[in-house]
C-alpha cells in the first residue's frame, strides 16, 4: 500500500512537471513571439520617423514645383531639338510644295532604257557591287 500511494505521489509530480515544462515551453514561445512584435514595431517607429523627416523635407508644394520645372524643361528641350532637327516652317512647306508642282508638271526626258542585259558578275568583285558598279556606268554615260 505504501508502494502503491508512493508510485501514485511519483506520477501526479511527473503529471506536475510536465505540466510545468508545457507552461515554461509556452512562455518561451510568447516571449520570442512577444520580441518579434517589438522589432515589427520597432521598426514601423523609425519609419515613420523617416517619412516624417522627408515630409518636412519635401513638401508637396515642393514635389509640384520639381514636377513642374521637369515639365518646363522637357519642353524645352523639345523644341531645342526640333530647331536643331531642321523642322520647317510654313513658309518652307509652301516652297516646296510650290517646287513640287512645278517639277511634276513639267515635261521631263527620262534616259533610255538599255536593251541589252546587264552583266551577271564583273570578275573579281561581288555580285551586288557588279550590279551598282554596273548601273553607275551607264548613269556617267548618260550624263
Amino acid at each position: 500500500m505504501l508502494l502503491l500511494k508512493k508510485k501514485r505521489y511519483q506520477e501526479q509530480l511527473l503529471d506536475k512537471t510536465d505540466n510545468q515544462i508545457s507552461n515554461l515551453e509556452r512562455m518561451v514561445q510568447d516571449i520570442e513571439f512577444t520580441q518579434i512584435e517589438m522589432k515589427v514595431i520597432e521598426g514601423l517607429k523609425i519609419g515613420n520617423e523617416c517619412l516624417n523627416k522627408m515630409h518636412q523635407v519635401m513638401s508637396i508644394e515642393e514635389v509640384e514645383r520639381i514636377i513642374g520645372e521637369t515639365q518646363d524643361a522637357v519642353e524645352y528641350q523639345r523644341q531645342i531639338d526640333e530647331i536643331l532637327a531642321g523642322g520647317l516652317t510654313e513658309e518652307d512647306e509652301d516652297a516646296i510644295l510650290e517646287e513640287l508642282n512645278t517639277i511634276t508638271q513639267e515635261q521631263m526626258e527620262l534616259p533610255e532604257v538599255p536593251s541589252e542585259p546587264l552583266p551577271e558578275q564583273i570578275p573579281g568583285t561581288f555580285p551586288l557591287y557588279s550590279a551598282a558598279l554596273a548601273s553607275c556606268t551607264q548613269f556617267r554615260a548618260i550624263g
